[in-house]
């Protein structure tokens, strides 16, 4: 979600909050601010792209799906990037992973990468 300044807001929930991960794809470390996401629940899968295993040093990450359910959330972080870092997240997450706009337990909206 855009904040209006060509700055969006990203919910993490995995290895987009690690040091390394966020060096290697947007060259510096993010400020981010707790929040979680109602009615999705965290799976695990699989990763086959070689940038991201090196880069985040697993094979196995966590993927959300969304159930609606109202006792599933999901507790991650709230991070600012710019439309180019943005741009980044969706190089670095793999192909199972796609983008949607969600409303935060804070009422605030972000995008996510869900399965």
């Amino acid at each position: 979600m855009s904040t209006g300044s060509g700055e969006h807001r990203l919910f993490t929930y995995g290895t987009l909050q690690l040091r390394a991960v966020q060096l290697d794809t947007f060259g510096r470390e993010l400020p981010s601010e707790p929040d979680v996401l109602p009615g999705f629940r965290m799976e695990y899968a699989e990763i086959d792209v070689p940038r991201v295993v090196e880069v985040s040093g697993s094979a196995v990450h966590p993927i959300l799906r969304r159930t609606d359910h109202p006792l599933d959330k999901v507790v991650g972080r709230v991070l600012t990037v710019s439309d180019d870092e943005l741009d980044a997240a969706d190089e670095y997450e793999a192909s199972i992973y796609h983008r949607v706009l969600v409303t935060l337990a804070s009422g605030r909206d972000a995008w996510v990468y869900t399965g």
